[in-house]
């Protein structure tokens, strides 16, 4: 045999170093010159550094790529909405398989964001699924009320390094909101906490569209980045009418979109039908809207929440007087809606009572849905509301 022969099999018969050694020494480097450049050891659970890491794991076949985020369960995959079932008296052993349940998956399948403003979070399932959402790298930025800054879910995440910010005023953050992905947005009524779960009557949903997202997103941004709560919140919704397969939604941010004008204009739109279930209802115009609705033939009822409705400010005595069929509620908690359905066609929902206050100081979020099949469900649950405030009745 020559020795150009000998040579060229001595070459082959090299070693050939394996794809997982290459990417052991490449990331062993990293960590050297972190480590010598002084980074905390936290680093690599950092948003950042850990999409990079496991895009770069990803790219070299050592890792599985991150899961495709998949709709909420349903028969229609842009919406699906819930509402809470409370049981009187209530049972600590039955807080469990709540409407937390669907927020906490939407969490544990989100790969690159996740903001939240919420009023009031003492949902430690909630809290668990953000700081397991923190752990994959995703980002996740918490917007709350001073009021509520010390709940024990809200200093775990703080403590984990989770950003949260709050307003730091008299008037509150009364957001109850949710992007996910910059996709998904969940919001109404459902504070996430133990009470609002499971001894309070709530409603949430939940829509996949991004340019509905992009309006939530924005507000996010007003309050968490820049500071700007009430009354200094900018009016700049990016799209303020956003067409989700072929359903119109509106979106308004309180106060700087004027939502008291809107639901009022819708009211007086009616032309068969008014349901509305109400935690508060102060609002006098919005009241003499549903009143002349009523005087033209529109059938007109609610559930307002017993506690606080036959004050002064209150409007069931002035809805009563003029003949409306409105009920105090019989929740022995609280019926924390914030609802009304129009003609069985259009639902108004969110975080915004019928309030002066929601109008002109809260931060707040409201929309206006025109779809039938949604209308339906939340007159199912009108009428179970109303029922419960029925047989209360004395």
């Amino acid at each position: 045999m020559s020795r150009r022969a000998r040579r060229a099999m001595t070459q082959r018969r090299q070693p050939v170093p394996s794809r997982a050694l290459l990417v052991a020494v490449l990331l062993a480097l990293v960590v050297v010159t972190l480590a010598v450049l002084g980074v905390p050891a936290g680093f690599w659970r950092e948003p950042g550094p850990a999409g990079f890491r496991q895009e770069l794991l990803v790219s070299l076949g050592l890792a599985p790529p991150e899961p495709e985020v998949t709709p909420p369960p349903g028969d229609q995959p842009w919406y699906q909405v819930y509402f809470t079932s409370p049981v009187y008296p209530d049972d600590a052993s039955r807080h469990h398989d709540g409407i937390d349940r669907h927020l906490v998956q939407l969490i544990d399948q989100a790969h690159k964001s996740v903001d939240v403003a919420a009023y009031e979070l003492d949902l430690q399932t909630v809290a668990d699924a953000l700081l397991r959402a923190r752990e994959r790298g995703v980002s996740v930025r918490v917007v709350t009320d001073t009021d509520n800054l010390s709940e024990d879910a809200i200093r775990s995440l703080q403590e984990a390094g989770i950003p949260v910010r709050a307003d730091e005023r008299a008037a509150i953050m009364h957001n109850k909101f949710v992007v996910v992905d910059d996709t998904y947005v969940l919001t109404g009524s459902w504070n996430l906490t133990v009470n609002c779960t499971y001894r309070n009557n709530n409603n949430a949903i939940i829509i996949r569209s991004p340019d509905l997202a992009q309006n939530y997103r924005a507000e996010f941004t007003e309050m968490f980045e820049q500071g700007q709560f009430g009354p200094r919140s900018p009016r700049n919704t990016p799209l303020p009418e956003v067409t989700v397969h072929g359903t119109r939604i509106r979106s308004y941010f309180s106060p700087e979109d004027r939502p008291a004008d809107a639901v009022a204009d819708a009211v007086g739109q009616a032309q068969h039908s008014i349901r509305f279930m109400a935690f508060s209802f102060t609002d006098e115009a919005l009241a003499q809207a549903m009143i002349e609705r009523a005087r033209a033939g529109v059938d007109v009822s609610g559930v307002i929440e017993k506690r606080g409705s036959e004050t002064g400010y209150g409007q069931l005595l002035p809805l009563r007087e003029a003949g409306i069929a409105v009920l105090p509620d019989g929740n022995p908690y609280v019926m924390h809606h914030k609802v009304i359905i129009i003609d069985e066609e259009t639902v108004i929902t969110g975080s915004y009572n019928f309030t002066g206050s929601a109008a002109r100081d809260n931060d707040e979020n409201l929309l206006i849905i025109h779809n039938p099949d949604i209308a339906r469900l939340y007159l199912e649950e009108y009428e179970r509301v109303r029922e419960v405030a029925a047989q209360a009745e004395p």
